[in-house]
Order: structure tokens, then C-alpha cells, then sequence
């Protein structure tokens, strides 16, 4: 391809100076010049002509030759003006007085940035250093690249044995620092640098392959940027910095004027795609987050400066978007169309892309994104619309903004104006994520997370992990003990990185930082693994689960990890939680909403509360809103049912064989049916002396005539066989408020239940509620209920002040009320602004130091209203639990309310206070009346049970002797039963089930064991493993087991296995493991550990379950 170094504006001054004379006065040209010039130009002609008759001559398509007549107009178009930008650059460093002067009051975007901002100073001593320093900068540069990198490079590859620079000159051009900005009011602990950085240079480096013939090279750099640059931290000792640290904040611009073969690359479509692979490389060493560190004191911990933690994450939701301009015109622009934008958002090298809205100039996206910040002030936020095309997308204006806005405002609802265009707005809500270095408000954010209704594909972020990859140590070798070339990747859920590749060492130092985004920390983990550069050979792996730095300080873990093949690895994990502080004000907009024609009442537009004024001209008083609600006198008077399904015994056998010859099992459930609630527990096969073990809670109303049905089936595949009922009065149990009791089963020849029923009457004391918590936490059932400590009522008046439609209609709202997994609809109001509903609702609360009320007000169950969300634990700092106000509304106007009342009434129950037994003087006494009162439960079971408020008085009912009691530490069933057993246990199981709906799979992950009894000759160990089935299976096509582990009573297995099942199919499916002592076929050792049955219809599938379950020991 020819060159235009020869180029006639390259010429001499006196060659110019000798054409311009007129002929006459020319000096005579050496003999056979004139020759040599005309043949030349003969020659050029041959050869523009020589493309053309190859064509012919092989015959070619002419469309051939006409490609390649373009290609190179194109190449020369792009040739020429990387070399006038060039110039014009170069021509701009040499006379930027002048330049500035001349052009000062004709265009101020124009100035340079120590003209236009008093706070950029300008630094000519600087680049006065660097003008006399350039030559000796030159001579570094030659020597390393002549005597360190072409080593490097003949070395890496044999085809580049003879790869050599042949020039390097780092010219006249020095390097220039057009402005220097310092800010120095955030840390005092450091100096922070901007320095606007402009290079036109006239450089050039040339390389050569002489095997090859080859020839490549630069003759001309620009390179203009931004570079920070952090001094810290500072020490009271010479040299009074410990490290500099520098980078781009945001990509700078670069052109590259490539010679010989790499002309190549200016060829149009590879000149862009040249230029953006050379700035990846450059961003990957220098474009935040990516950071050059260069210490200069020892013992400096240069990994927190190398990758600090960021500032913060700024939460972008882009919702719409206004009077756009419109592209798609018709008849070259007489009839005017639409557009189909897309918005397209940049915060340093992270860039997300909206979906596009097909014909519409106000199209609404309601899109969430999270962009990580690393530093303030300094990195911005960039938002460009674009109109989508079949060949080349129309550009529909772009805003920019400084996020530092954001870190001081917090949060910010703005429309913004579109610039570089004729018309548009965009309307945006940039919310502030602070790192939280403590988990307490970890359950608030994931429950405000999942409240969140924005079109995103990914859920919203509760916390980031921050992970800095440091050294490894000892890893394995390779086949025919050479070295490894390692590298790491990590995953979080489905997001993967990869750390560089540290060639041919057993030792390696990556020195890479990576962060992920956390939805739910207590469910994800951090997996590790480190492979040989062909990603195939594994040399190690570590899984982390992200509970380990929940349970840690700081939520921090800095330290070495072993890997499961060979040596170890170094890591420094921080995870922060991301939460928005909810007293920040909305600030108000910087460019308010731009006002529809003819806004106002009816039209779109919001009204204000203006007085009205009479006919007469006296204005007419407006009515005051009430400021408390008005329930009726009965709120709040409702109490809790508890029914703990404990046990039956001698059921009748329904699974009979040959015609009932033969007597089998039955595999019983049972059916609670109160107040229109039907519960149903677990079957428990062939068994008839089940153990349930189940707690139910209702709040119910105090009604005459209410009972309590109680049925028990046989699980059967066809229609399930009856085993009895019985019913009981609600008036009754109330009145005994608890009873303990086996109840014989009516309408059968045998069988009886025993339940224990307690009712919980609801108090207005704070004081009991850290007794309550601490019993719940010590009770365990198989249904994995946990038992109420409170009860919240909630009463839900009005609304006032709530936006229209964008039709100017008023809405139908209708509000949603939701704690936890339960929520209520009220009825939906005809068209208003200040909707009333008067209805009230109840919930049953865990804790209420950690549960979120949240209330979502929508027109017509579609489009929201706003959303309010009120942690519980304000209503424990309310006088007497009762919150009775006005709240605001998020996502609405300033002024949308909702008048709530809000009323916590713990659990009065008597359990939490149930006593050991008395003072020291009558332990015997006490304890021989505890035997007494197990025996008869063994013994009688029809003979009801004495409450345990009769044990706190004497036998004649006088005395109260609770204050000669002590409170005891109430122990679950299945601590009750191993004692009564001996005290052997057969320990617990760690499992891990989900349901994955991408992939349409049930996975169990069999985790690991603990407290696993000694079955092994030796008395002091087992070699235990778990097998386990998924019922019903008639072919055993489900049954898996895992390995064995050796003599370990903590086994740990962490090993998974996966079906393909519908989820409903999984909800049909039940459990059935066993742990197992692995013995030989003659051996009389115990081979069954413990068992487990589980319904996979009690589990949370969807969003995955990871517990401890008890293992049971096998019963008849």
C-alpha cells in the first residue's frame, strides 16, 4: 500500500522557495532529472493501471477492483486527516497563547481548562521541566525497549526470534500539563491531583521482523486525558508521601499514527476496532478501577491502595423520557414520524443499555441500574439517547452529571434536559448506596429489594463483595513436573471473573481486585478456583460461603486459604451491605419538570391547595384533614390460637395386604380446619405412632360457637383412607387458655392425638419482648414454624394528595398491604385523588426489631402510586405500640400521604415464664412432681393434664409462689426425647435445596454432618455417608449417595446432585435420607445413623433453603 510520508506539504523550504521563481530564474537542474521525474510518473500511472488489467486478465469481477479502489480512498480519507489532527494538535501546544487570545470571546467551551475554571491552575514550570527532561526520558525509553521488552518478545514466540527496534525517538514534543486542579478538603490524610494531560507528540518507533520482511511502526501520538493522581498517605518522615498513586478517571482520547505495515490498521472499520483494543489495554492498567501504584517507603500495605473499597454504589433508575426529537420522518422530513430511543448509560468503563421503545417521543423505560463508584468528585454519570436505525443510530441528545451531586444530595428525582439537540428531557432517580460495615440492617434491605418493581434484569444489589486477589503458594506442578501457568477464577452465583496469568510458577503474585454484586449474602458463596492456563487442569479450589464474613468483624476476612489439592492462596475479602439512607430529603431538581401545555387540574398537571374562593369573592375555609384514625372500637382485640401437633398413637392399620389377611401400616396426616383456615401436616410413612412434632398459629376473634375440627387420613395414591376426627370448643380452650391432652379419635375402633393448645391472649408491653424472643429461639418443629412473639394490627384510613394519571384522570387506587410472606388488598376506590378505604388487617410477627410493614398503593393493581415502608421497630418506640399518623409516600409527589395506624401487642404466653421447679429447699419436691406429671402422660392419656399455671400456685390454689421459682432454659422436643433417650443423639445434616428455574431443576446439596454418634469398631469414630431417595419412586430412579467419609463424626461431603422435575412435580415429592455407618456385609456393627423425612412442599424452593435438620433414629 503506498505511503504519503512523501507528501508534497512535507517538503523543504528551499524546494518551496525554488518553485515559486518564475522559469526563467530557475537554476538549471542536473542532467537526467527531467528524465527520471517524467518516468517516475509514468510508472505511477502503470500502476494505477496495473489492478484493472490483472482483473481482466484472470477474469475477475470489476467489482473486485472497484472494493478495493474504495478501500483505499477510504484509508487515504482516514490517512490524511489523523495526520492534520496531528498537526492542528501539535500547532495548538506551540502557540496556545495566540490560539487562546484569538479565540477567548468567540467560543468559552473552546478555553482550556486553566482559563475557564478559576480553581485549575496553570503549571509552566512544570512543563518547562519536563520540556528540558524530555531528551534523557527518550533515552530511558530506548534502553528499555532495546535491552528489556524485544528480549521479552523474541523470547515469548520463535516466530518473533528476530524482531528488533530499528528506531526510537521520542522527538522535540514534550509532554504537556495544561492545568492542575487539588482538592484537599475530603481526606487530610492525602493530596489529591487532577492533572489535564495534553501529548501531541512527534514520536517515532519503528520495529522490524527480519525473517518476515516485515515492517511496522508509530510516527505521531496524540493522547489528551484527565489523570488523578493521589499522594498517601502522608507520614511525618522523609519523603513525607508513602506512595503515589495514579490514573484516568475516564478514558482519554488517543489517535495513533501508524507507519509501514501497521498502515494496515487506518483501513476504515480497523481503524476503530485498532483504536478501542489499544485503550482496553491501556484502561486495564490505567482507567479506574485500575490504578498504577508506585510505593516509596517500606512496609506500606500497598493492596488498600492499589484497590481501596469504593465510595459508594449509585442505584440509577431511568424512567422516561419527553418531547424527544423525532428521526424517522417521511418524505424527507415534510411528514414527520416518531422514534424508537434507547438510552445508553457510561460511568467510567461500566456502560448499560437500555431496551428500545418503538415509536414514541415520551417513552417510558422504568429500568434500575448500579453503577459502583470509585471516586467523588470526579467520576460522572452520562446518559445518551439514540434513535435505533437498520444501518446507523440517530443520536436524540445526551446529559451529563458529576455523582458527587448524588453523595451529597443522597437522593435526586430530576428531569434533565438533553443537550446538543433541539427538544428533550429526561427523567431520572440517582439514589445513594452507602457501605454498611455491620449486617444489622441487612434484613431490612434484602425485604426492601424484594418489594422493588423496576424492568431490570437484575435484581437489586444488598450488598457487594470486594475481593482482592493477592498470591498463592506451593501449587501443584504439572505433568512432567513443569511449572503451572496459573490463573483464578471467581463466581458468585452466575458471575464469573478471571484474574491475569502469572506464567511458569508454582508461586504466584496476580495482585487483582474484583467486586460482585450481592442479592442475598446469607445464601451466596464465593467459589474459587485456580486452573493452569488452558482453563482445563485444575490446580485447586476453595468455596467461601458468604455467611462466614457475615458471622466475621468488620465483615472482613484477611487471610490465607487452603485449597483442596495442594497449597494455598491468599485473599482479602470485604463484603459492605448497600443501604440508602432513608432520613435524606428528596432534593429538589436541579432542571424541574418541564410543564406540559395547558397542566393543570384535569390535564395532567398537579394542583395545589389553594383556598377556593366563594362567589362574593371571600375565600372558603378548607376543611382540615383529621390527624389520627378512627377504628372501631373493637381494633386490635383479637387473640392467637397455638396448636402444636405433638404426637398419635395406635391408629388403625389401613394398608393391609391379600385382602386384609395380612396387616400393614398407614401412612397418617392430619387436617386442622378453624375459622376457614385449613393447615395439614406432613405424612409420616408406614407408622401408627407417628410423631408430627408441628406448630400452628391463628389469630381469631372471640365468636361464640366456634370449634376446632381435627380429621387423620391415610396417604394413599388413589383416594385416602379415613382414620377419625374429633372436634373441639374454642370457648373452652380460652377459658383453660392451655391444655395438654391426649384426645381419643371418634368414628374409628382405635386411636388418639395428643396436642398441646395454648391461647395467647395480646398485651401492650415492650418489656416482655426479649423474653419472648428467647424462648422462641429455643423451640424446633419438623415444619420448621417458629413461633409468633407478637401480633401487628394494622388499620388503613386514606390517602391524600396522590398523582393523575398521565391522562389527567384520576386513579382507581387500591392499597397492598404485606409483611413478610403475608399481604392483604383493600378494595379499590372509585376514581379519586384522596381515596378511603377504612379497613383493617393483622399480621403475626417473629420479631419486631427486624420485619418491615410495606404498603403499595396502585391504580387498578398496575400502575404504581407509591409505596410506603415502615420498619416495626418505630412501632416499638411508639407510647404504648400504637403509630397513628400521616406517612409520605415514596414515589409520588411531595405531598402523598396516607393516614395508618400501626398497633404491636405481644404474645402473653405463659410458657416463656414456666418454671424449673422451686428454690433450693423443695428441689426434690419439684422435681418428683415433674416425674409424676411425664408418667401420666405415658401412662393415662385420657386424664387431662395439670396447666402449668396450676404448678405455680400450692395444691389449695392460695399462695402464689412464683416468686420463689426460677426461670429455666426451655429445651426443644428433640433435646427432651435424647435425654430421656440417655443423651445420645444421632446428630444433625446440613442440606441445601433449590429449585432453579432457568434450568428447570431440583438441586440437593448435600452439605455436611455434625454430632454423628460412634458406630466404628474403634468406639470413637464411623465412616459415615448419606443416601437418600425422593418419594414417591416405585424404580429408585432418584436414590443418590454420597461418598464416604473415614472415621469422622463431622463429615463433610458438599456434594450436589440435580433432577429434572417441573416445580410442580417438586411439590409432590418427599425426602427420604438416611445417614449411614459404612460396614462390610458380615460386620455386626450399627449401619443406620439417623434418618430424615422432609416434604419439599414445606420449603421455599424457588428462592432456595440451606439449614441443619435433626436426624431422627429409626422407629417401628
Amino acid at each position: 500500500m503506498p505511503s504519503v510520508d512523501g507528501s508534497p506539504s512535507m517538503g523543504t523550504g528551499s524546494e518551496a522557495a525554488d518553485s515559486a521563481l518564475p522559469e526563467e530564474m530557475q537554476p538549471p537542474k542536473p542532467p537526467g532529472q527531467h528524465a527520471v521525474t517524467v518516468l517516475w510518473s509514468f510508472g505511477k500511472f502503470l500502476a494505477t493501471l496495473l489492478p484493472v488489467y490483472l482483473a481482466g486478465y484472470f477474469g475477475f469481477s470489476i467489482s473486485l477492483v472497484l472494493f478495493g479502489l474504495m478501500v483505499y480512498i477510504g484509508w487515504k480519507h482516514s490517512r490524511n486527516e489523523k495526520v492534520m489532527r496531528l498537526r492542528s494538535a501539535m500547532y495548538l501546544l506551540e502557540n496556545e497563547r495566540a490560539y487562546t487570545t484569538a479565540r477567548a470571546f468567540m467560543s468559552k467551551q473552546e478555553l482550556p481548562p486553566w482559563v475557564n475554571f478559576p480553581d485549575v491552575e496553570k503549571v509552566e514550570w512544570m512543563n518547562k521541566i519536563l520540556q528540558q527532561a524530555w531528551p534523557f526520558v527518550g533515552q530511558y525509553l530506548e534502553k528499555l525497549l532495546v535491552e528489556t521488552i524485544a528480549p521479552a518478545i523474541r523470547a515469548s514466540n520463535t516466530h518473533l526470534q528476530t524482531l528488533s527496534f530499528t528506531k526510537v525517538n521520542l522527538g522535540e514534543k514534550a509532554m504537556k500539563v495544561v492545568g492542575v486542579k487539588a482538592h484537599t478538603e475530603h481526606d487530610k490524610r492525602q493530596v489529591l491531583l487532577d492533572l489535564y494531560v495534553s501529548y501531541a507528540g512527534d514520536v517515532e518507533i519503528n520495529v522490524e521482523i527480519k525473517k518476515y520482511f516485515c515492517k511496522a511502526g508509530v510516527n505521531g501520538i496524540q493522547l489528551h486525558g484527565k489523570l488523578r493522581v493521589i499522594l498517601e498517605p502522608l507520614i511525618g518522615d522523609v519523603p513525607l508521601v508513602g506512595a503515589i498513586t495514579m490514573f484516568f478517571i475516564r478514558r482519554p482520547k488517543l489517535d495513533i499514527n501508524w507507519t509501514g505495515l501497521t498502515n494496515m490498521l487506518d483501513i476504515p472499520g480497523l481503524n476503530a476496532m485498532s483504536d478501542t483494543m489499544i485503550m482496553d489495554a491501556i484502561a486495564s492498567y490505567l482507567v479506574l478501577p485500575n490504578r498504577l501504584t508506585i510505593p516509596l517507603v517500606a512496609d506500606l500495605h500497598v493492596a488498600q491502595l492499589r484497590s481501596p473499597l469504593p465510595r459508594g454504589v449509585v442505584r440509577i433508575h431511568l424512567l422516561e423520557a419527553e418531547e424527544l426529537t423525532a428521526k424517522d420522518t417521511v418524505i424527507k422530513g415534510i411528514i414527520d414520524g416518531k422514534s424508537d430511543p434507547y438510552a445508553v448509560l457510561r460511568v467510567g468503563t461500566q456502560t448499560f443499555t437500555s431496551h428500545t421503545v418503538d415509536s414514541n417521543l415520551n417513552p417510558q423505560w422504568r429500568e434500575m441500574f448500579e453503577v459502583i463508584v470509585h471516586e467523588v468528585p470526579g467520576q460522572e454519570l452520562e446518559v445518551e439517547v439514540f434513535d435505533k436505525d437498520q444501518n446507523q443510530d440517530d443520536f436524540l441528545g445526551r446529559v451529563k452529571m458529576d455523582l458527587d451531586v448524588v453523595h451529597r444530595a443522597r437522593v435526586l428525582d430530576e428531569w434533565l434536559k438533553l443537550k446538543d439537540v433541539t427538544s428533550g428531557s429526561i427523567h431520572l432517580r440517582l439514589e445513594w448506596l452507602s457501605l454498611l460495615s455491620s449486617a444489622d440492617r441487612l434484613s431490612e434491605v434484602i425485604q426492601r429489594n424484594r418489594n422493588m418493581t423496576c424492568k431490570t434484569g437484575d435484581p437489586p444489589s444488598a450488598a457487594i463483595l470486594s475481593v482482592y486477589l493477592d498470591r498463592a503458594q506451593d501449587l501443584p506442578r504439572k505433568k512432567g513436573n513443569k511449572d503451572p501457568s496459573p490463573m483464578v477464577q471467581l463466581s458468585v452465583q452466575d458471575t464469573t471473573k478471571e484474574s491475569r496469568i502469572c506464567y511458569l510458577t508454582s508461586d504466584p503474585v496476580w495482585e487483582d481486585a474484583f467486586t460482585f454484586y450481592i442479592q442475598d449474602p446469607r445464601k451466596q458463596e464465593l467459589d474459587i478456583h485456580v486452573k493452569d492456563d488452558d482453563r482445563a487442569l485444575s490446580l485447586g479450589s476453595l468455596t467461601i460461603p458468604l455467611t462466614r464474613l457475615l458471622a466475621s468483624p468488620d465483615l472482613s476476612m484477611d487471610q490465607w486459604f487452603q485449597l483442596d489439592i495442594s497449597g494455598r492462596i491468599y485473599i482479602n475479602a470485604v463484603l459492605r451491605v448497600l443501604y440508602l439512607n432513608e432520613d435524606a430529603s428528596l432534593a429538589s431538581p436541579v432542571s424541574p419538570h418541564p410543564p406540559s401545555p395547558g397542566a393543570g387540574h384535569g390535564d395532567g398537571g398537579t394542583t395545589s391547595e389553594v383556598a377556593p374562593r366563594e362567589v362574593g369573592g371571600a375565600p372558603k375555609p378548607v376543611p382540615t384533614r383529621p390527624q389520627q384514625t378512627t377504628p372501631d372500637s373493637d381494633f386490635a382485640s383479637e387473640g392467637v390460637l397455638r396448636i402444636h401437633l405433638v404426637e398419635a398413637s395406635n391408629l388403625i392399620a389401613k394398608d393391609n395386604f391379600i385382602g386384609g389377611m395380612v396387616k400393614g401400616k398407614s401412612d397418617p396426616y392430619v387436617k386442622i380446619r378453624v375459622a376457614g383456615v385449613t393447615f395439614r401436616s406432613h405424612t409420616i410413612k408406614e407408622n401408627l405412632n407417628p410423631s408430627w412434632n408441628e406448630l400452628y398459629e391463628i389469630i381469631l376473634t372471640q365468636l361464640p360457637g366456634q370449634e376446632i375440627q381435627f380429621e387423620l387420613f391415610d396417604k394413599d395414591l388413589d383416594q385416602d383412607d379415613f382414620l377419625g376426627r374429633f372436634k373441639l370448643n374454642l370457648r373452652d380452650i380460652i377459658s383453660t387458655q392451655f391444655t395438654d391432652e391426649w384426645y381419643t379419635l371418634n368414628d374409628v375402633k382405635s386411636g388418639r392425638v395428643h396436642l398441646v393448645m395454648e391461647w395467647l391472649p395480646t398485651v401492650s408491653e415492650s418489656a416482655r419482648l426479649n423474653q419472648i424472643l428467647q424462648y422462641q429461639a429455643q423451640q424446633q418443629y419438623q415444619n420448621k414454624a417458629v413461633p409468633s412473639a407478637a401480633v401487628l394490627f394494622v388499620y388503613l384510613e386514606r390517602a391524600h394528595g396522590l398523582p393523575l394519571k398521565k391522562n389527567g384522570k384520576e386513579p382507581k387506587v387500591g392499597a397492598e398491604i404485606s409483611l413478610r410472606a403475608m399481604s392483604y388488598k383493600t378494595k379499590v376506590c372509585e376514581r379519586s385523588t384522596s381515596p378511603r378505604w377504612d379497613e383493617a388487617f393483622h399480621f403475626l410477627v417473629r420479631d419486631p426489631k427486624e420485619e418491615l410493614l410495606i404498603v403499595k398503593l396502585s391504580h387498578s393493581w398496575g400502575q404504581a402510586m407509591g409505596t410506603v415502608v415502615l420498619p416495626l421497630r418505630e412501632v416499638l418506640s411508639e407510647q404504648g405500640l400504637v403509630l397513628d399518623r400521616w406517612l409520605n409516600l415514596n414515589g409520588a409527589l411531595p405531598e402523598s400521604q396516607i393516614l395508618l395506624r400501626a398497633t404491636l401487642k405481644m404474645l402473653n404466653t405463659q410458657l416463656a415464664v414456666c418454671p424449673s421447679g422451686v428454690s433450693s429447699d423443695t428441689t426434690g419436691e419439684g422435681s418428683e412432681e415433674r416425674d409424676h406429671v411425664i408418667h401420666r402422660r405415658d401412662t393415662e392419656p385420657n386424664l387431662r393434664h395439670r396447666s402449668p399455671l396450676s404448678q405455680l400456685r400450692g395444691d389449695d390454689g392460695g399462695e402464689d409462689v412464683r416468686s420463689r421459682v426460677k426461670p429455666i432454659e426451655i429445651l426443644p422436643l428433640s433435646t427432651c426425647v435424647s435425654s430421656l433417650r440417655g443423651g445420645q443423639s444421632p446428630g444433625q445434616v446440613k442440606l441445601q435445596i433449590g429449585y432453579s428455574t432457568e434450568e428447570n431443576r431440583l438441586f440437593i446439596t448435600v452439605l455436611s454432618c455434625r454430632g454423628l454418634p460412634a458406630c466404628g469398631s474403634a468406639k470413637d469414630s464411623s465412616d459415615p455417608y448419606v443416601s437418600f431417595i425422593l418419594l414417591p419412586d416405585k424404580n429408585r430412579t432418584t436414590k443418590r449417595k454420597t461418598i464416604t467419609k473415614k472415621r469422622d463424626l463431622n463429615p463433610e461431603f458438599n456434594e450436589r446432585f440435580d433432577f429434572d422435575f417441573t416445580l410442580e412435580e417438586c411439590m409432590q415429592r418427599r425426602l427420604d435420607l438416611t445417614v449411614k455407618n459404612n460396614v462390610s456385609f458380615m460386620s455386626r456393627e450399627r449401619e443406620l445413623i439417623g434418618k430424615l423425612q422432609l416434604d419439599l412442599d414445606q420449603i421455599d424452593l424457588e428462592n432456595g433453603d440451606t439449614q441443619w435438620y435433626d436426624l431422627v433414629e429409626e422407629t417401628n
